[in-house]
């Protein structure tokens, strides 16, 4: 027996149809927000492993060489291994070969605002803000260490690291 106006029809309703898609609409925005932080974070830390493998051949340079470190430029193409293009004298144009990314290297000086700077400090060592500390009377640094600063983007300070 049948009664009047029960009748069932299959399908979704409009409103589970709306509730999907603005569940859909939600999850499509946070990964939407999210993706640029993480291609940044991604980047800086590809430019922190570069500036580890520069280490690597600088300390290189070092063992080869007596125990002293490079104190021109020269290092950049001598060492590093990439094809290199000197700027002048602050600057050396240094394209890593594994990775492709093109970085500046500057000696004894700050890289400044630039994405893909580095400094290069002789007779230095990073001081616990990551500045870079030179040698001086009030605190002594053996000539034999340097001090590499890198620009990042998600950090607002230098990123520094040296062989000590």
């Amino acid at each position: 027996m049948k009664i009047k106006g029960t009748t069932k029809t299959k399908g979704f309703t409009i409103i589970e149809v709306v509730l999907v898609l603005a569940i859909a609409g939600l999850i499509f925005m946070m990964v939407f927000i999210a993706l640029p932080a993480l291609q940044k974070s991604q980047r800086d830390t590809q430019r922190k492993n570069d500036l580890s493998r520069i280490m690597t051949q600088i300390t290189t340079y070092s063992s080869s060489n007596r125990g002293l470190i490079p104190t021109d430029l020269s290092f950049v193409k001598n060492y590093l291994g990439g094809p290199s293009t000197t700027t002048g004298v602050a600057g050396a144009d240094y394209l890593d070969p594994s990775t492709g990314t093109g970085y500046v290297i500057f000696l004894s000086a700050s890289p400044g605002t630039t994405i893909g700077g580095i400094g290069y400090y002789k007779a230095s060592k990073c001081g616990v803000d990551g500045a870079v500390i030179n040698n001086s009377a009030s605190t002594p640094v053996n000539a034999r260490n340097f001090a590499l600063t890198m620009v990042l983007e998600s950090q607002a300070s230098l990123y520094c690291v040296d062989n000590q």
